[in-house]
């Protein structure tokens, strides 16, 4: 007969493997690249963010000069035309007309230079929306072909994991389920992943956490009849003698 202890340990032996193979897929140098990659893209977005503010404040203002310009422009135009219409004879009026186009046009030029000062402002922020928008695109590439890259190699993994979880099943339907349960409970306690719940007693050491234990103790535990469960006072293991 199959000593149930002894496929108690081929069990940990496959959650172990399990364990391996999880701990590849969590820790897959595409993940952690991949996890950069937005944390980079994020920041930069965020940057962007921030000078498109700047650039559309600017812009905005640009336009409200270059509209004040033109409707300057307009006004001058219109007390122009009058002048020259002939419904004015008065030469007092006329002198005041003069001066108001000219009034008009001073203001004009004024505001059309600062209409050039708030472009001057625009352009490098245009250039740096530009890059920002490369190193963007850079960045999306480099996640789409890193996101492909870690998408295979979990597939790879995945398909690892199904045939040791299969193996895994065929051992754990041939022990009592109250064996397996006392098992898992204490591989939970002592940690869970990567964790025993069951060791090897091997002379006086418990190959768990390689802790000795006391002779009369393991005297005990090897003349105690078939299917007595022992435990490791250190480490809480099932053991197996």
């Amino acid at each position: 007969m199959t000593n149930p202890l002894e496929e108690l340990l081929a069990l940990q032996e496959r959650d172990l493997a399990l364990d391996r193979l999880q701990l590849r897929r969590d820790t897959l140098p595409a993940r952690a690249a991949l996890s950069r990659t937005h944390a980079q893209h994020a920041a930069l977005g965020a940057r962007r963010a921030d000078t498109q503010v700047k650039r559309d404040e600017v812009a905005r203002e640009e336009q409200r000069l270059d509209d004040e310009a033109r409707s300057l422009e307009a006004k001058a135009k219109e007390v122009d035309a009058k002048m020259y219409s002939g419904e004015i004879s008065s030469p007092r009026e006329l002198q005041a007309m003069q001066a108001d186009v000219e009034s008009l046009q001073r203001h004009q030029r004024d505001v059309e230079n600062r209409e050039l000062e708030a472009m001057e402002q625009r352009e490098p922020l245009d250039a740096e929306l530009a890059d920002f928008d490369t190193q963007l695109a850079a960045l999306r590439d480099e996640g789409l072909g890193l996101q492909a890259n870690l998408a295979e190699s979990e597939a790879e993994i995945d398909a690892e994991m199904v045939v040791e979880r299969g193996a895994r099943d065929t051992i754990a339907a041939g022990i009592d389920p109250a064996l397996v349960a006392a098992y898992a409970a204490r591989r939970a306690q002592a940690g869970g992943t990567g964790a025993s719940g069951v060791a090897r007693l091997v002379g006086g050491t418990c190959q768990g956490c390689h802790l000795s234990i006391p002779s009369t103790e393991v005297e005990r535990i090897k003349k105690a009849p078939e299917g007595t469960l022992a435990y490791c006072d250190n480490c809480g293991c099932i053991l197996v003698p």
